[in-house]
């Protein structure tokens, strides 16, 4: 069974600071492409950032202009997982994010892509 798990979420302040997990498990992990996305409150889909396999061992981030400078993705291979480090929140950086493989620009999660269920961050004083 294919399982992508978040994990990492909460309660921050302004400022703050917070690191995302998605330990995927059930498929070669290390094959994919990954992206974060996230859902604000009321809100559509929205793409945050991505990391594609540039060649070899290389890989690309790319980000959402929105976030660009402030969060920062990498991958650890050999534990499966996917991370979203998340420097000087933003009360607009709520929502629930939701890793899922594809390493595109876009918001689809449904299938090819395997999706997580999503973790909660709350920016606010």
């Amino acid at each position: 069974e294919v399982q992508l798990v978040e994990s990492g979420g909460g309660l921050m302040q302004p400022g703050g600071s917070l690191r995302l997990s998605c330990v995927g498990s059930g498929f070669t992990f290390s094959g994919y492409d990954m992206r974060w996305v996230r859902q604000a409150p009321g809100k559509g889909l929205e793409w945050v950032s991505s990391i594609y396999r540039s060649g070899g061992d290389t890989y690309y981030a790319d980000y959402a202009d929105s976030v660009k400078g402030r969060f920062t993705i990498s991958r650890d291979n050999a534990k499966n997982t996917l991370y979203l480090q998340m420097n000087s929140l933003k009360t607009e950086d709520t929502g629930v994010y939701i890793c899922a493989t594809g390493g595109y620009k876009g918001t689809s999660l449904s299938p090819p892509y395997y999706r997580g269920q999503g973790t909660q961050v709350t920016v606010s004083s």
